[in-house]
């Protein structure tokens, strides 16, 4: 990746400019059997799909928060990426009612929580290749049926301040900055030595260390990830086998 990326939008950008035919984003939900798999150009079109909702359908401006309820997704990777391009701050399973939008999973508890958002409130299915709901929570908008006639490049009304507040995960507040300067920092750590390293995490989005390993280190260092949901329903002999299959370097769990 670049060294004057400054923002996780920077690092996509670079990311597609690189090679956008190259996996980017694997996601295995081991409660359905799902699997799908991004390449960095179909990610970055979903990001800036996103994007453009998040600008131009829920007005959203530089500063604003965005409540992510949320849990380690493909579709949450593409969340925290379209706020990071757009400028807005993503509060991971923050509170919904200091929230200017807020953006909920389909579990019941979620939604109720996310009620207490006087702003607009979006959800998502999380059905296979982002299925729409049979019937759309009452108060909220179904993402799978708002994204797709967005637009499929981005342009920010406003320059993104890298210096300005980005992520927010576990009360810890991060810039833009400082989220690509601790991915590129920890990698290492994590096993991610460049371009082909590919990590396999099967750690929630509610860490910082769950959304390094899942997102940001592999975006920073040209690597990808295999992100798992529901990993504790994989025996090892199967976990050994996708880890072979997705020529896995390295395991975060």
């Amino acid at each position: 990746m670049n060294a004057t990326d400054r923002t996780p939008a920077d690092l996509l950008s670079s990311a597609l400019a690189a090679d956008p035919g190259r996996p980017l984003v694997t996601f295995y939900d081991d409660a359905t059997g799902e699997r799908v798999e991004l390449s960095v150009a179909t990610f970055a079109n979903w990001v800036a799909k996103t994007a453009n909702l998040l600008q131009d359908e829920l007005s959203v401006e530089p500063g604003d928060r965005v409540t992510l309820l949320l849990p380690a997704h493909w579709q949450t990777a593409v969340w925290l990426l379209a706020c990071a391009s757009v400028g807005v701050v993503a509060d991971v399973g923050g509170d919904p009612s200091a929230a200017d939008v807020v953006v909920s999973d389909p579990e019941p508890e979620s939604l109720d929580a996310a009620r207490a958002c006087s702003g607009p409130r979006v959800a998502l299915a999380l059905r296979p290749l982002g299925g729409r709901f049979p019937q759309p929570p009452e108060g909220f908008a179904d993402y799978a049926v708002e994204v797709p006639g967005q637009g499929d490049r981005f342009v920010p009304y406003a320059p993104v301040d890298p210096e300005e507040p980005a992520l927010i995960v576990a009360g810890r507040e991060f810039s833009g900055a400082e989220v690509v300067e601790r991915a590129r920092a920890e990698a290492t750590e994590l096993g991610l030595t460049g371009p082909g390293s590919r990590i396999l995490s099967g750690l929630p989005y509610d860490t910082w260390e769950g959304l390094n390993a899942g997102l940001y280190a592999p975006l920073a260092t040209g690597g990808s990830v295999v992100l798992c949901r529901n990993l504790d329903r994989l025996d090892a002999d199967a976990l050994d086998k996708r880890v072979e299959n997705e020529r896995v370097t390295v395991i975060a769990r």
